[in-house]
């Protein structure tokens, strides 16, 4: 669905017309731009609209199918970055992503949101409150949606630190740390950092590009997007290199945590089978020296000798006093 369509100059809100065509051919003869901005649309919403801006099919198809990697494709006559927005719900550990795709050409701005996460009416709300900066054209609108987005990454990260923390706490808790569900929760955990990381990771050469950093290859001008906007674009580079060195740390110290929770539950394992091998030493004594008189021979030592079996309760009763202590003094009790 269209979610909202507005035609901006000199930083301000105009009102226009509502067909696409005459509002774009108003926006560059009054030297401003478009922005319009879509929600899931379907194919037939899509096609007016892809039509009237002239994208190209595949950013096209990109943008109506979802399930991108964020990415930065420059086409004839737009540009198309495509970046993922993240949410965490710490009741569940759960880290959900959304898309947005953004048709950056001359004098539009063409977003297509895609999932629950919604920044984009915010981003739209404030820019239209800071005029001098949405005056810059669609470079501030592509510039306020990435900043938005990865300063979202670094409190997601934060929040994925103390949860990771709390987690670690309980690993190593006497009384919780042999839980039959720290595993589960462990590795669950792990693959909420994957699914951050498949947000991030991938953004950080078009971020690069955008500055105008990185190979050379990339350090040339991205067409559609003001050059004055470089250090902007390097300043979101910073901080999405900051979110992703976060996100390596968590994922080693998570890897580390299970490896940790591994060796403590097979210490474990081995007092338990120490335990139980002990007091399964102390059960045979008795049992055999009680096998061995049960056999009823007629010619066996003592058989008939009147203190014969308070003698073998009492052998039995200092065997296992003398087990008991040596087990204890190694520490296998």
């Amino acid at each position: 669905m269209i979610v909202d369509c507005g035609i901006y100059r000199d930083g301000h809100r105009r009102e226009g017309p509502e067909d696409f065509s005459d509002a774009l051919a108003e926006a560059r003869a009054a030297g401003g731009f478009v922005w319009v901005g879509l929600h899931e649309p379907s194919e037939e919403e899509f096609a007016l609209v892809s039509e009237e801006f002239a994208l190209h099919e595949l950013a096209v198809e990109d943008a109506l199918k979802a399930h991108q990697r964020p990415k930065l494709e420059v086409y004839d006559d737009s540009l198309f970055v495509v970046l993922k927005p993240v949410g965490y719900e710490p009741d569940s550990d759960t880290v959900s992503t959304g898309e947005i795709m953004i048709f950056l050409g001359d004098s539009f701005v063409v977003t297509v949101r895609h999932g629950e996460i919604d920044g984009l009416t915010s981003v739209r709300h404030r820019l239209e409150q800071e005029p001098e900066m949405l005056g810059k054209g669609p470079t501030a609108v592509l510039y306020a949606i990435a900043d938005t987005v990865v300063d979202h990454y670094l409190d997601v990260a934060t929040e994925l630190q103390t949860d990771l923390e709390e987690l670690e706490a309980e690993v190593f808790s006497p009384e919780r740390g042999g839980s039959r569900n720290t595993a589960s929760r462990i590795y669950n955990f792990k693959r909420q950092i994957t699914e951050f990381r498949r947000a991030t990771g991938p953004l950080a050469p078009p971020m690069s590009r955008l500055g105008g950093t990185g190979q050379s290859a990339f350090a040339t001008a991205v067409p559609f997007v003001d050059d004055a906007a470089r250090p902007f674009f390097r300043d979101v580079s910073d901080h999405l290199t900051r979110v992703n060195e976060s996100v390596e740390s968590l994922d080693r110290l998570v890897s580390d945590i299970l490896s940790a929770h591994l060796a403590q539950t097979g210490v474990q394992q081995n007092d338990d089978m120490r335990k139980i091998s002990a007091w399964a030493a102390m059960a045979a004594i008795p049992t055999m020296l009680a096998g061995i008189y049960g056999m009823n021979f007629e010619h066996m030592p003592e058989l008939h000798w009147v203190w014969a079996y308070p003698a073998v309760i009492a052998l039995m009763a200092v065997l296992e006093v003398v087990l008991y202590r040596t087990f204890k003094r190694r520490g296998w009790l």
